[in-house]
């Protein structure tokens, strides 16, 4: 079991810039593939970002490529998304998540737990 703390949202204006947290507890989260999702209502849940199983590798939605970033602290057990110049369009509510190995990292599907979701709100 793997347990998931988001924390950072909140309101900003567009081109503004957020830093969400996520502290895993539990089993040591080194052993999963640590990643972002978002959601905004009426719409399904949305790969972001995420780290390879090994976590040598990262991966980004298209639409947040260059702006976005996902790094950890494994001796915190955090995973961090920085997000910069913020755009209206990604307004969500963001889910750090943990996959078991061999899934892949762009299906929420694959994704064996979720945080309570953080807020972020881009204002025009």
């Amino acid at each position: 079991q793997v347990q998931l703390v988001e924390s950072g949202g909140g309101l900003v204006q567009a081109g503004g810039s957020l830093r969400l947290s996520c502290v895993a507890s539990g089993r040591t989260f080194s052993r999963y593939g640590m990643g972002w999702l978002r959601q905004t209502p009426g719409k399904e849940r949305e790969f972001v970002a995420a780290f390879s199983w090994s976590g040598s590798s990262t991966y980004y939605a298209d639409s947040v490529k260059g702006r976005f970033t996902i790094s950890r602290d494994d001796a915190k057990n955090t995973v961090y998304l920085q997000m910069n110049t913020l755009k209206p369009e990604d307004t969500a509510v963001y889910y750090c998540a943990a996959r078991s190995s061999g899934r892949s990292y762009a299906q929420p599907g694959s994704y064996d737990y979720w945080g309570q979701g953080t807020q972020v709100t881009v204002s025009s």
